[in-house]
């Protein structure tokens, strides 16, 4: 081949190498943008907005309520509180406060008679001491540790608040009503008699539009409208003796759950519905509720055992169970704000349990006054309290 006919066929090979090159640079963006039109196309939908109850914070993640409980997650309210546990004793009228990173009760409160709860009240602020047979609330300031002048309110077994942070609803078991009053003065606004005996503990719907209540000594539960203050629902438990105790709704707000003592175990009820609930066998005595800082578990305190039944909500049934060395009378706590402690009261044995959230085991039993009850850890992550020892949204 001559020099000129070499040159030229040269240029075309590379002219063809060229256009083939260019070709497969044009494919391979094709596939590319098809790629990413499926990746489009299988994007998870944005989540829906809740509506919620008028003047209620907003949901945060409608496919999680304790979405803004997470470790050490500390409300600009809160953060600069010191840690502690505080224990109300209800045979003693007194509240033990603990100092968590010693073990230590630090301090004893004098109090009404009867302490059941300590309850955060829904801007934080304060801790309210249920004096149920004194008729009284004494107020803690959380940043000092100091104790208020009482206020005079009946029957105060347990406390809760709307989530708008409008109301304070006074659980008076003995009187048997639900009474709405002042979020901050306690005020009476609204006393809303019921039928069954021993209102106890409630937790409130993902919208906040309603609360489900438990009746101990009648064995049933209560559907509440919060913006009516009206009882709309009301169903005896399918259990001969049943005595249900702690609420808790679950992460996507679909079940709530129950403890029963005299059921030795959780049942499982479809809020919004209010259909026939489902028992879950725990443990005998089965008593206090609460949710892991992951949203992922339940701790469920068996008082008439001396165990903890951990319940995994994905997997929708028990996965273990933690037994407390030398026994015990596990029954109202709170989960510590890093969700490494497992704070419960000792009912019957005049102690306090620090348990391990990740190995079940007992850090520390301490000593305290005598009926120890509805303890409260504080303070906890979260914007806003509902009541009880700490549920917070």
């Amino acid at each position: 081949m001559n020099p000129t006919r070499l040159t030229r066929a040269l240029i075309a090979t590379a002219a063809l190498a060229s256009l083939t090159a260019l070709a497969a640079c044009t494919g391979a963006s094709h596939h590319e943008d098809e790629a990413l039109g499926k990746k489009a196309a299988v994007a998870p939908p944005k989540k829906a907005a809740v509506q919620g109850l008028a003047g209620m914070p907003p949901v945060l993640d409608p496919r999680d309520v304790y979405a803004a409980d997470r470790p050490n997650h500390l409300s600009p309210v809160v953060k600069d509180f010191p840690s502690r546990v505080y224990v109300p004793n209800t045979n003693s009228d007194t509240v033990s406060v603990i100092d968590p990173k010693t073990y230590k009760v630090i301090e004893t409160i004098p109090v009404g008679r009867q302490p059941q709860h300590v309850v955060p009240s829904w801007d934080m602020k304060t801790l309210w001491v249920n004096n149920d047979r004194g008729n009284t609330l004494t107020p803690i300031d959380p940043r000092t540790g100091k104790a208020g002048k009482a206020v005079d309110v009946h029957d105060p077994y347990n406390l809760y608040f709307t989530p708008n942070g409008k109301y304070a609803i006074v659980m008076a078991s003995l009187d048997r009503e639900l009474v709405f009053r002042d979020a901050h003065t306690m005020k009476r606004e609204k006393t809303v008699p019921v039928s069954c005996y021993g209102v106890n503990h409630a937790d409130f719907s993902l919208d906040g539009r309603y609360f489900i209540v438990s009746c101990e000594f009648s064995g049933e539960l209560l559907k509440v409208d919060t913006a009516r203050m009206k009882v709309i629902g009301q169903e005896k438990l399918p259990f001969q003796g049943a005595m249900p105790q702690d609420v808790k709704i679950s992460p996507d707000g679909k079940r709530f759950y129950i403890a029963d003592m005299m059921a030795d175990g959780v049942w499982i009820l479809d809020g919004d519905k209010f259909t026939k609930p489902t028992l879950l066998p725990t443990g005998q005595g089965a008593h206090g509720l609460y949710v892991s800082r992951d949203s992922r578990e339940m701790y469920i305190s068996n008082r008439g055992e001396g165990t903890i039944s951990l319940f995994d909500f994905a997997q929708n049934r028990l996965t273990k169970k933690w037994h407390l060395p030398d026994g015990g009378s596990p029954d109202m706590g709170g989960v510590s704000a890093d969700g490494k402690v497992l704070w419960l009261s000792g009912r019957y044995n005049s102690e306090v349990y620090a348990i391990d959230t990740r190995t079940g085991a007992q850090l520390a039993r301490i000593k305290v006054g005598s009926g120890p009850h509805g303890l409260a850890v504080y303070p906890q992550p979260g914007r806003y309290s509902l009541g009880h020892t700490g549920i917070f949204r």
